[in-house]
């Protein structure tokens, strides 16, 4: 994945979604139409891509109107219909329209914040599938409420992985539950941007949280740098709940299943998954990822098995584009110095090569 950079100094979201989109017409264009080609592969028809859309994008209006302008000013931008550009930022949404179970998860997260640290250390991978993201963004911005942010996300997308000025940082897995519905709710994507935007402590992301309709599963960890009586918490959203789910010995660790006891009865993660064999491996690796250098704590995450470690994927030319998944990114949130230190690949390669700050 080749990672590109932008940075608005307008706080006028529409007008924001203007300049991404004229900026980046050609990514975005191509990622909507990647998805759109996608989303039939698992046997979701156009007309229930469209519907989720308009459902999502309106879903988003009512609850955050300006991250709404800013979906609309990417389209304008970009010269794609609004829908389009609603149905990329409800991506997670109509995902969860397949008839079939994911047979996969992606990306793995461990953040540490011990009690009496100065420095909460967190790595994160983001695997997808890598014929939809040959190109990301790494967007600055100033948000609604006057905080710098910096974010990783897809083209013509809201926000995923950030970080703000206040000290907030914001890591994402996507989950999968039997709740999850056709009757779209507000984008996780778009939740995610704005705890992101918003957020100057973990307790402010979980009402933001809260006060989100969704109709499908993800989980944020979210942390803070200063110390407060919740500075870490994973917090697991479903159509049916949200749960926040503490930190174990200052760690929080997290794949692709619900760790909350209540929502773990409604896992819609098949076994065949490796998110077990993942947070397993994770787990086993705790120890050795307490330093704070970036360089090691990275080898540390992959373990004595580098590169073939479970949190490592690796794409395979001849599976079909569904079944193929690539760790496309490796990502440390620095809450001290609102930064995003990566390398557009895995862990091990970060470790081996040394990785960029922005």
């Amino acid at each position: 994945m080749n990672l590109n950079t932008f940075v608005s100094d307008t706080t006028d979201p529409r007008q924001r979604g203007r300049e991404i989109g004229a900026c980046w017409t050609s990514q975005i264009q191509r990622t909507v139409g990647s998805y759109l080609a996608f989303f039939p592969q698992l046997d979701i028809q156009p007309s229930a891509v469209r519907l989720a859309a308009d459902a999502s994008l309106q879903a988003l209006r009512d609850w955050c109107p300006a991250l709404a302008e800013e979906v609309e000013g990417l389209a304008e931008g970009a010269r794609l219909p609004l829908w389009q550009l609603a149905a990329l930022n409800a991506r997670t949404e109509i995902l969860a329209l397949a008839p079939r179970a994911p047979v996969e998860g992606e990306c793995s997260t461990a953040v540490y914040a011990p009690a009496g640290a100065d420095r909460v250390l967190s790595l994160q991978t983001w695997d997808w599938h890598d014929s939809l993201v040959p190109e990301g963004l790494l967007l600055q911005l100033v948000g609604s409420h006057g905080l710098t942010v910096k974010l990783f996300t897809e083209f013509g997308m809201l926000g995923k992985i950030g970080v703000n000025s206040a000290g907030v940082g914001v890591h994402f897995n996507i989950l999968h539950h039997a709740s999850d519905h056709g009757d779209a709710g507000v984008p996780v994507h778009a939740v995610a941007r704005r705890v992101i935007e918003e957020a100057r402590s973990v307790d402010e992301a979980v009402a933001l949280v809260r006060s989100a309709r969704v109709s499908a599963s993800t989980v944020l960890t979210v942390f803070s740098h200063q110390a407060a009586p919740l500075r870490l918490a994973s917090i697991e959203m479903s159509p049916a709940a949200v749960a926040v789910v503490e930190p174990e010995a200052g760690w929080m660790l997290h794949t692709n299943h619900f760790l909350d006891a209540g929502l773990a009865h409604g896992e819609r993660t098949q076994d065949v998954s490796t998110t077990y064999a993942r947070l397993a491996h994770v787990y086993a690796q705790r120890s050795a990822m307490a330093g704070t250098d970036l360089r090691a704590r990275a080898r540390a995450m992959c373990g004595s098995l580098g590169a073939q470690a479970p949190i490592c994927f690796h794409a395979d030319p001849e599976l079909p584009p569904t079944e193929r998944w690539e760790t496309l990114l490796t990502v440390a949130l620095n809450t001290e110095r609102c930064e995003l230190e990566y390398h557009a690949g895995n862990p091990l390669a970060l470790a081996e090569l040394g990785f960029f700050r922005f």
